[in-house]
């Protein structure tokens, strides 16, 4: 198992954690109701996917 053999500064600790960011989730406008909706899946006010109802709300 790798040991690190020096103890890692709080500027390097902290730089590092820097890039840890919360990736925004992609929407996109559903073509039927224009509501927002997951890219690639089905709406889920109106259900519809690709241009027909695929589940029943």
């Amino acid at each position: 198992m790798a040991v690190p053999k020096r103890k890692m500064s709080r500027s390097n600790t902290r730089s590092r954690r820097a890039n840890w960011k919360a990736a925004v989730v992609a929407t996109v406008a559903c073509p039927q109701c224009k509501s927002a909706k997951l890219p690639h899946a089905a709406c889920g006010v109106c259900g519809t996917y690709n241009g027909r109802q695929v589940l029943e709300v």
